[in-house]
């Protein structure tokens, strides 16, 4: 299966949620990629749009390669290919993130102030799975904050990932797991780059909406 790009995926994904539209759920797109995802869900559902901020620790002379991820507390996710990197190392890559997401978060709670995900039925959207480390991180970052259900949208990913994901999510929506997985891109046809001013625009849009709601 291949996608012609995001917003057709998301479409997908909004039709295989649509069980949710009326329950006003949160829609978390992991940046940079997954939020114009969830953001095109959020709209299909009637839900509120958010981001969860991760980032994957990249493995020794193999920046494509994840060996855990960080979120925005400073807590690690060990992942599979974690010990073939040192303390020091690894000491260095999570400063390095730590400072990128605190930026993430001011500038993007300009656009819009952090939802709190209690209580809530929450959607975590991302394009697409890789070795699963970030989408993990993510959801433990959102399920210390005590949401209702928790849900995980992807377009594609792994089946071996796929399955760590299903043993930490109440529900997983995949549109595509695929054996021949290499890289999330070549399952769309149409695989641009999303800035941050892109993301900005993407939570203002979204306030904006909120604020119109009755």
């Amino acid at each position: 299966m291949r996608f012609r790009n995001r917003e057709q995926a998301a479409l997908l994904l909004a039709d295989r949620l649509a069980g949710y539209r009326g329950r006003h759920p949160l829609v978390l797109g992991l940046p940079r990629g997954g939020v114009p995802m969830a953001r095109a869900i959020a709209e299909a559902l009637e839900g509120d749009l958010d981001v969860v901020l991760i980032r994957k620790l990249r493995a020794p002379g193999q920046p494509e390669l994840a060996i855990g991820a960080v979120d925005e507390s400073g807590r690690v996710l060990r992942g599979r290919y974690f010990t073939i990197a040192s303390d020091e190392y690894v000491r260095e890559e999570v400063r390095s993130d730590m400072e990128i997401l605190r930026t993430r978060r001011e500038q993007y709670t300009r656009a819009q102030p952090a939802i709190d995900p209690a209580d809530r039925i929450v959607i975590i959207v991302d394009d697409g799975i890789a070795t699963g480390s970030s989408m993990l991180a993510a959801m433990q970052f959102v399920r210390a904050r005590q949401p209702r259900k928790l849900v995980v949208a992807v377009a594609v990913a792994p089946p071996s990932s796929l399955a760590r994901v299903e043993g930490e999510a109440d529900e997983v929506v995949c549109l595509h797991a695929a054996d021949d997985f290499y890289t999330v891109g070549q399952f769309f046809a149409d695989f641009s780059e999303v800035s941050d001013d892109m993301v900005i625009a993407a939570l203002a849009r979204s306030r904006v909406a909120m604020t119109r709601q009755p």
